[in-house]
Protein backbone atom coordinates (compact mmCIF):
# COMPACT_ATOMS: atom_id res chain seq x y z
CA UNK A 1 0.00 0.00 0.00
CA UNK A 2 2.89 2.39 0.74
CA UNK A 3 4.27 1.78 -2.75
CA UNK A 4 0.89 2.59 -4.31
CA UNK A 5 0.76 5.87 -2.39
CA UNK A 6 4.30 6.70 -3.49
CA UNK A 7 3.35 6.08 -7.14
CA UNK A 8 0.33 8.37 -6.69
CA UNK A 9 2.49 11.11 -5.17
CA UNK A 10 5.03 10.88 -8.01
CA UNK A 11 2.27 11.16 -10.62
CA UNK A 12 0.52 14.01 -8.78
CA UNK A 13 3.81 15.94 -8.69
CA UNK A 14 4.81 15.33 -12.31
CA UNK A 15 5.51 18.22 -14.66
CA UNK A 16 2.69 18.55 -17.25
CA UNK A 17 5.41 18.95 -19.89
CA UNK A 18 7.18 15.75 -18.76
CA UNK A 19 4.61 13.11 -17.92
CA UNK A 20 6.22 10.06 -16.26
CA UNK A 21 6.04 6.70 -18.02
CA UNK A 22 5.85 3.46 -16.04
CA UNK A 23 9.57 2.90 -16.78
CA UNK A 24 10.42 6.34 -15.39
CA UNK A 25 8.34 5.60 -12.30
CA UNK A 26 10.33 2.36 -11.81
CA UNK A 27 13.60 4.34 -11.99
CA UNK A 28 12.33 6.94 -9.50
CA UNK A 29 11.23 4.24 -7.07
CA UNK A 30 14.56 2.37 -7.45
CA UNK A 31 16.35 5.60 -6.54
CA UNK A 32 14.33 5.56 -3.31
CA UNK A 33 15.32 1.95 -2.61
CA UNK A 34 12.08 0.34 -3.82
CA UNK A 35 12.80 -2.50 -6.26
CA UNK A 36 9.67 -3.06 -8.35
CA UNK A 37 8.87 -4.34 -11.86
CA UNK A 38 7.31 -2.11 -14.52
CA UNK A 39 4.35 -4.49 -14.81
CA UNK A 40 3.71 -4.12 -11.09
CA UNK A 41 3.85 -0.32 -11.37
CA UNK A 42 1.31 -0.52 -14.22
CA UNK A 43 -0.96 -2.79 -12.16
CA UNK A 44 -0.79 -0.49 -9.12
CA UNK A 45 -1.37 2.60 -11.29
CA UNK A 46 -4.44 0.99 -12.85
CA UNK A 47 -5.76 -0.09 -9.43
CA UNK A 48 -5.55 3.58 -8.39
CA UNK A 49 -7.53 4.46 -11.55
CA UNK A 50 -4.70 6.58 -12.91
CA UNK A 51 -4.49 6.76 -16.71
CA UNK A 52 -1.45 5.70 -18.71
CA UNK A 53 1.26 8.28 -19.45
CA UNK A 54 -0.04 8.68 -23.02
CA UNK A 55 -3.56 9.43 -21.80
CA UNK A 56 -2.34 11.77 -19.03
CA UNK A 57 -0.17 13.65 -21.56
CA UNK A 58 -3.20 14.14 -23.86
CA UNK A 59 -5.39 15.31 -20.97
CA UNK A 60 -2.81 17.77 -19.67
CA UNK A 61 -2.16 19.21 -23.15
CA UNK A 62 -5.91 19.66 -23.68
CA UNK A 63 -6.20 21.45 -20.33
CA UNK A 64 -3.37 23.88 -21.11
CA UNK A 65 -4.31 27.31 -22.48
CA UNK A 66 -3.63 27.70 -26.19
Amino acid sequence: EAVRQRIKKLIDAEDPQKVLSDDQLVKALKAEGIDIARRTVAKYRESLRIASSVQRRREKRAAMPA
